[in-house]
């Protein structure tokens, strides 16, 4: 399988990412928090799904089996 150029890119900037906090997750957790505060980047809501409707792997609506 070829490498991905943009897939490598992305796990080297996780890996340092994650190599400045010693890889604690508590530590990394309260950093993006801090950030999120600080407005470094916008997290989305998004509404609930209608109940019933499901989807499939790619996003996609599936019709509810009828029965």
């Amino acid at each position: 399988m070829a490498k991905d150029s943009i897939v490598e890119e992305v796990r080297k900037a996780r890996q340092l990412y994650a190599a400045k906090f010693d890889f604690d997750l508590d530590a990394i957790y309260r950093d993006l928090k801090r950030r999120e505060q600080l407005g470094e980047f916008k997290t989305v809501s998004r509404k609930p799904r209608r109940p019933g409707a499901e989807t499939s792997g790619r996003g996609r609506r599936k019709l509810a089996a009828s029965g």
